[in-house]
């Protein structure tokens, strides 16, 4: 395990605590949390975002036929005035 200094403001070391005081944990347990949870996310993006552009490199696009269909599914019917 490796320990390291964080700086936060003022306001978000108070948020910080008052969340690790209402879960009855420490700040530095919220902390770890909040770092998991943010290379998971971030991880999962890049992981995506890299999908896409393998994907596009194979020029496995979407047909016309593919964005009609969603566009259709989504875009609400024009009304006459």
């Amino acid at each position: 395990m490796v320990a390291f200094t964080v700086r936060l403001d003022d306001e978000k070391a108070r948020k910080l605590d008052r969340l690790a005081s209402r879960l009855d944990r420490s700040r530095s347990w919220v902390a770890a949390q909040a770092i998991d949870d943010y290379l998971a996310r971030e991880e999962w993006q890049i992981a995506e975002i890299e999908a896409g552009l393998a994907e596009a490199d194979r020029g496995d696009f979407a047909s016309p036929e593919d964005i009609a269909r969603v566009v259709g599914k989504y875009a609400t019917p024009e009304r006459e005035p």
